[in-house]
C-alpha cells in the first residue's frame, strides 16, 4: 500500500531528495480541475480495495506486529487504516491518463473505530476491505473493515471510518473530488449517513464551551460532581475555611474531600516526548498521521494502565482531528489524561501538541480520544475543579 501511494505521488524514498520532489509536483497544478463538475463520477465499488497482512503465512513481518501480550500492536493497525484510506481515495479520484496525481490527499479526521474482538491474533492473516461512501466538494469519507482468519474463515475485528482532504500538490489550497454516485437503495442509506456525519460534526465543533454555554443538564451533572467533593465536616475545614456567620456555619469552595475510591482527576495524567525524525515522515515529507495516532494511542493505553493498574484492551477511537500538520524536527509534546470512567470502562484524552524550538511556541495538532476496558473494575475519576 505505501509504495503504491508513493508511486502515485511521485515521492522520494531518500530523504535528502524530498525537497527536488516537491519541486516536481508542483508542475502538475495544470492538471487539477477548475470545478466539480469536470470531474467524472465514480461509483462506491470504483474506489474497493482489498488488502492482506499476511501474519499467518510470512511470519517474518510478524515481530513488527507483536506486543509483549502475545497478541498484535494496535498502534501498527493505526497506521495501516490510515494508510490504505488514503490508497482509496486515489483510487476514487484516479484519472486514467494520469500515472501521477495532482492531488494532495491528507487525513482530516478518524471519526470512529469501534472493535468487536478484544484480541487481535498475531499469527492469523488479517484482511482490510474498504471504499469512499461519502464524498463532498474536497472532502471523502472512507469506510473501512478489518476481518482476521480462523478456521478458514474471515471474522470482523473491527470498523472504522475515515474523513480525508483533497488538497492541490503543494498541500496548501482545497482541491476538487469526483462527485460519488450511490447505486442501490443500500449505497443511499450509506451516502445519507455519510452526510448525516458530516451535518453532527458542524453541530460538534458549533457547542464547543469556547462559543456555547453549557446546557441545563450538564451544569447539574457538574454542579453534583462538585456538591459530591465538599467537605462538610467542620474539623476536614481548617485554616478558618468553615466560617461562622451570625452563629451558623458556612462551608468554603476551597475545602474540598475526595469521595471513596477515587482519584483527582490531576493525578491521572502521563507525558510523552517525541522528536520527529524523517524516517517518519509521509508522502508529502510531513510527519505520518499513522505514527501520530499509534504513539497517542501507545500514551492513551499507557495511562488507563497506570491507572486501573490491570491491562486496558482497546473498545473505541473517536473523534481524532488533525488540526495542523507535523514538520519533520519538531518536538512533539503529548499529554494522556484520563477523562471519565465507568465500572470498567476509562475514558482517555490524549492532547498533542508541537513545540517549535525557534519560536518557542507551542501549537495544537491533534485530540485524541479512546476508549479502553480494564480486566478490573476501576476507580471513579473525580475534576477537582470547575474547568
Amino acid at each position: 500500500v505505501r509504495s503504491r501511494l508513493r508511486d502515485i505521488v511521485g515521492a522520494s524514498t531518500n530523504w535528502r531528495d524530498h525537497v527536488q520532489a516537491m519541486q516536481e509536483r508542483k508542475a502538475l497544478h495544470t492538471l487539477l480541475a477548475k470545478r466539480q463538475e469536470d470531474l467524472p463520477p465514480r461509483r462506491m465499488k470504483d474506489s474497493y480495495l482489498e488488502v492482506i497482512l499476511p501474519l499467518g503465512s510470512q511470519p517474518e513481518i510478524r515481530e513488527k506486529y507483536l506486543n509483549v501480550h502475545n497478541s498484535v500492536r494496535f498502534g501498527r493497525i493505526l497506521e495501516d487504516l490510515d494508510s490504505l484510506g488514503v490508497l482509496i481515495c486515489y483510487t476514487h479520484t484516479k484519472q486514467e491518463m494520469q500515472p501521477r496525481s495532482p492531488l494532495s490527499i491528507v487525513t482530516a479526521l478518524v471519526d470512529k473505530i469501534n472493535l468487536c474482538k478484544k484480541i487481535i491474533y498475531p499469527d492469523c492473516d488479517i484482511k482490510f476491505t474498504g471504499n469512499v461512501s461519502w464524498v463532498g466538494r474536497t472532502s471523502m469519507e472512507v469506510k473501512m473493515h478489518m476481518l482476521q482468519l480462523h478456521d478458514g474463515d474471515y471474522s470482523p475485528v473491527l470498523d472504522a471510518t475515515f474523513v480525508m482532504v483533497a488538497r492541490d500538490p503543494e498541500n496548501k489550497r482545497p482541491a476538487f473530488v469526483n462527485p460519488l454516485v450511490p447505486e442501490t437503495p443500500e449505497e443511499e442509506e450509506i451516502f445519507k449517513q455519510g452526510e448525516l456525519n458530516k451535518l453532527k460534526r458542524i453541530d460538534f465543533s458549533t457547542a464547543s464551551l469556547l462559543k456555547m454555554a453549557p446546557t441545563a443538564e450538564e451544569r447539574n451533572i457538574v454542579h453534583d460532581i462538585f456538591l459530591n467533593t465538599l467537605d462538610t465536616r467542620q474539623e476536614g475545614a481548617r485554616g478558618g475555611e468553615l466560617k461562622t456567620y451570625e452563629g451558623k456555619k458556612t462551608v468554603s469552595f476551597r475545602s474540598r474531600k475526595l469521595p471513596p475510591n477515587s482519584v483527582w482527576m490531576e493525578d491521572a495524567k502521563l507525558k510523552g516526548l517525541q522528536i520527529c525524525h524523517p524516517q517518519e515522515r509521509n508522502i508529502f515529507n510531513r510527519i505520518f498521521g499513522g505514527f501520530l495516532m499509534r504513539k497517542a494511542f501507545e500514551l492513551g493505553w499507557a495511562t488507563a494502565c497506570s491507572y486501573g493498574g490491570s491491562r486496558p484492551f482497546i473498545v473505541s477511537v473517536d473523534d481524532i482531528m488533525f488540526q495542523r500538520p507535523v514538520e519533520v524536527g519538531s518536538l512533539l509534546l503529548l499529554s494522556g489524561q484520563v477523562c471519565y470512567t465507568e465500572k470498567n470502562y476509562i475514558q482517555v484524552r490524549v492532547h498533542s501538541e508541537v513545540y517549535d524550538a525557534d519560536t518557542r511556541e507551542h501549537q495544537t495538532t491533534n485530540i485524541f480520544h479512546f476508549t479502553f476496558i480494564s480486566e478490573n473494575e476501576v476507580p471513579r475519576v473525580v475534576p477537582k475543579t470547575y474547568g
